[in-house]
Order: C-alpha cells, then structure tokens, then sequence
C-alpha cells in the first residue's frame, strides 16, 4: 500500500489486496474531507474477474450483476481504506458498455443505494480497458457527510 502525501496535505494511496491500477493513478485520493475513488471494475488482485464464466468450449458468458455487486464492494474495500463507508458517497459515475445491461445494473445498485444515497450518472461508452468488462464506476465521498446530515 503506497500513501505519498504532497506538500499541500492531499494523500494518493493504492490499496493493498485490491486490483494494481493499470497506469500511473492512485485507488483513492484524499483532499481535505473530500475523497475521489479512481475508476474501479470488477477486477481481482490476481487479475482475474468477477462475472466472467468460461465453459469448456471456451465460451464467455458475462454477467452485470456480478461485476456490479464486485464494482461497489471493491469500492466499499477502497474507502474503507481511507476511514469511509459507501454511505459517505456523494457522487457515483457509472460507465456501462451495453445500455441493455442498465436493468441488471439497476437492481444491484438498489442493493446498496436508494433515495438518500448519491447522486448518480451513467453512461454508455464504446469499450472499458479489457473486454470482460461491463461495468466501471468512479466516485466522490465526503468524509463524515452521514454525521453531517
């Protein structure tokens, strides 16, 4: 786990037992209260993926449930890294590759959120960074936001 503070205060922290960033950014960021959660998919440490079935012809069967549960847990992981929880989310961007996925996305999300949850965007986009993936979600929390309320 790598937590390099610059001189201003803010910490960039890759979380430890989490899937390594495939480029030169940071898990989370930490400036002030305000904490920014990085893109983050279904990805496992070992590189390997949740909702990703292979059978024995070498077909692929993926499924949004899974990656999204696998999405906002890792999230929850992340910020709990940072002494946060998913309740102090204030904002979630959420990236689908297949719109026709936002109703399995839609449930799963309601797992986890509802009304007074974040406020929330979701877009579709063209590709994610490996083709297993359906699903990529950034998002903002503000540290003690529940205490706040």
């Amino acid at each position: 786990m790598t937590e390099p503070t610059t001189p201003g205060g803010h910490t960039a922290k890759v979380v430890e037992g989490k899937a390594t960033p495939r480029g030169a950014y940071p898990h989370v960021k930490v400036v002030g209260d305000l904490i920014w959660v990085s893109g983050t998919s279904s990805r496992r440490a070992d590189d390997t993926f949740v909702g990703v079935e292979t059978d024995e012809t070498g077909g692929v069967t993926l499924d949004i449930r899974a990656q999204t549960r696998a999405v906002i847990e890792n999230i929850r992981d992340i910020l709990k890294s940072v002494d946060a929880d998913l309740d102090d989310l204030v904002q979630v961007t959420s990236y689908l590759v297949d719109m026709a996925d936002f109703p399995g996305y839609n449930e799963v999300y309601a797992e986890f959120f509802d009304y007074s949850g974040p406020t929330r965007t979701t877009v579709a986009v063209h590709e994610l960074p490996h083709p297993h993936l359906l699903i990529e979600i950034q998002a903002v929390a503000h540290r003690g936001a529940r205490e706040k309320e």
